[in-house]
């Protein structure tokens, strides 16, 4: 079990901004060290153009993204679920470690909204791989 890798699922309702955004931090901080997924309860068509701008800003690209729906597939091959403003939508499977990260949520706001949202994931997913990877 030693070989095995974590899997991280971020939740969010739309899939198009917040999850995204965590999603883009993880790979590029854990690299291939962690398995990443997103998704959404009910997706959006594209994602958030003002999440990808945010995202760009700091030197990640997200434009390849696109929302996908959530499954309990996804819950259940993951080692860690992060909610993000999803309520009561997802799955919950015993022996999963759950986080919810309150957030306030992008859609529909402008860069300058976006931008304290977005340092607060990078701050949070910088103390989830710490701890995932275990360089505290």
């Amino acid at each position: 079990m030693a070989d095995h890798k974590p899997s991280v699922l971020f939740v969010c309702v739309h899939n198009a901004g917040r999850s995204q955004m965590a999603a883009g931090y993880l790979r590029h901080y854990a690299g291939n060290r962690i398995e990443v997924r997103s998704a959404g309860s009910v997706p959006a068509e594209h994602i958030n153009p003002i999440a990808v701008e945010a995202m760009g800003e700091d030197g990640i690209d997200i434009t390849a993204e696109q929302p996908k729906v959530l499954t309990n597939e996804a819950v259940q091959d993951s080692d860690v679920v992060i909610t993000m403003g999803c309520g009561d939508a997802c799955p919950f499977f015993p022996g999963k470690r759950y986080e919810d990260w309150e957030l306030d949520d992008p859609a529909g706001q402008g860069i300058e909204a976006v931008r304290p949202i977005r340092d607060d994931i990078k701050t949070r997913i910088e103390a989830l791989v710490a701890d995932l990877l275990g360089q505290g």
